[in-house]
């Protein structure tokens, strides 16, 4: 919990957002090499390494909460990594270099580099692999609740916002464990927009104007609800999550953490007004243009949100 009473404390967290800019835009640039080439390892490998070199350099003292992952068996950007030039605020990190290294290595939409910061000890050490979310707008805040039935929750979201439920969008990972989910919803009457990977990208999409997508529902990475978490807060969105375990293992580690059947909320996850959230675009998606390449270098496209300055949407020009 975030016990600080400084003042300065959103000036000094407001000093990282541009570092982490720049961290997430150069490890975009670094991927467009490995964009459709096959090899989903060198893509996330490229990404690391551009984002942990720059992470190196940013003013303060960060702490990595969400990394690569356990089941990832990363060497770097892991669990407990310290980065930062040391001289500044202390803050968590939450971090994906490539979020959707699969979609980056078969050319297809939706790779993003993302991570996401907050003041110390404000991101929820989360226990387990998978949790299955619900993540709207500002427009359906307070129209949610995961232990609704979907059809339930398609009803509250569309009074919400003012439309029929046949006219919703709904983005689910295309997964087999969401069948019977993507069937349910299309039995509504509402768009099914099924996404090979990235559930961070999804989130995002329902969060953004422009993005096309009204809900994200769905079982996806419980790291990845912390990050989006952050951008949900910041935004004023809403979001709901419980753990789903995927494996006899992973539902024991998360029973014997007591958490097991327990509902987070947005604020439960992302404690914290004063995050910064970056997603920099990697191949291009309804919500976030990919890289591309001109005689000056690399042209990506990202989106920073923090308290302040909300959603700004910036195009940054990375050298050859």
């Amino acid at each position: 919990m975030l016990s600080t009473t400084d003042a300065s404390w959103p000036d000094r967290m407001a000093s990282l957002a541009l570092p982490l800019l720049d961290a997430a835009t150069v490890a975009a640039a670094r991927c467009h090499a490995w964009i459709g080439r096959g090899d989903k390892h060198a893509a996330d490998h490229a990404a690391v390494e551009a984002m942990r070199a720059h992470l190196s350099t940013v003013p303060g003292h960060g702490v990595v909460v969400i990394g690569e992952g356990e089941k990832d068996n990363a060497p770097m950007l892991f669990a407990g990594e310290e980065i930062g030039s040391g001289h500044g605020p202390d803050f968590d990190l939450a971090v994906d270099p490539l979020e959707g290294t699969n979609l980056c290595a078969r050319g297809w939409p939706g790779a993003i580099t993302v991570l996401a910061a907050a003041p110390r000890h404000t991101f929820a050490p989360i226990v387990g692999f998978y949790m299955d979310k619900l993540v709207v707008g500002p427009a359906a805040r307070g129209a949610i609740d995961i232990e609704a039935p979907i059809e339930e929750n398609l009803s509250t979201v569309a009074a919400a916002i003012g439309v029929k439920v046949s006219s919703l969008q709904v983005a689910v990972l295309a997964k087999p464990r969401h069948v019977e989910l993507i069937a349910r919803i299309r039995a509504t009457g509402a768009g099914v927009v099924e996404i090979p990977d990235g559930d961070v990208m999804a989130g995002l999409a329902a969060l953004v104007p422009g993005g096309g997508i009204d809900l994200s529902a769905g079982i996806g990475g419980a790291p990845e609800g912390v990050i989006t978490a952050c951008a949900v807060r910041l935004l004023g969105g809403d979001m709901q999550g419980k753990a789903a375990p995927q494996s006899d293992e992973e539902r024991q580690m998360v029973a014997d953490a007591g958490e097991l059947g327990k509902v987070y909320n947005r604020d439960d996850l992302s404690e914290s007004d004063d995050g910064i959230f970056v997603a920099s675009g990697v191949t291009g998606s309804t919500a976030l243009p990919g890289v591309t390449i001109a005689s000056d270098g690399f042209h990506v496209q990202s989106v920073l949100i923090t308290r302040d300055q909300g959603l700004l949407r910036i195009g940054c020009t990375v050298p050859d």
